[in-house]
């Protein structure tokens, strides 16, 4: 985060002190800001999708349809790295518990 936090030392000639000012703390805080905001859309349901854990195509629907839910929340941040990575581990996340659940779906059934 260096290029966050850019410290300029000036020099008080008078004083003999060292003065230090720290740039960025605007950009920090609005993607501060942002983060909290995204944080707050995407408490709770995402998205709400069924599937037949059999059927490879309606998994992968599902997953594209939790998906473009994802982006549709996130579109507002786009222009915010933290925001950026965090989708992309989310999006990893949903497509995981989706084909998790898709398998122990099909387990199920072939236990029955």
């Amino acid at each position: 985060m260096t290029d966050i936090f850019m410290i300029a030392k000036n020099r008080w000639a008078e004083k003999g002190t060292d003065m230090f000012k720290i740039k960025g703390l605007e950009q920090l805080k609005k993607k501060t800001d942002e983060l909290s905001s995204f944080s707050q859309a995407i408490d709770g349901e995402i998205a709400n999708v069924s599937f037949d854990p059999t059927d490879p195509v309606s998994i992968e629907a599902a997953v594209q349809q939790a998906l473009d839910a994802i982006d549709e929340k996130a579109i507002a941040y786009e222009r915010n790295d933290w925001i950026t990575s965090l989708v992309e581990q989310l999006k990893e996340s949903v497509r995981e518990q989706i084909m998790e659940r898709a398998a122990a779906a099909r387990l199920e059934g072939n236990t029955e």
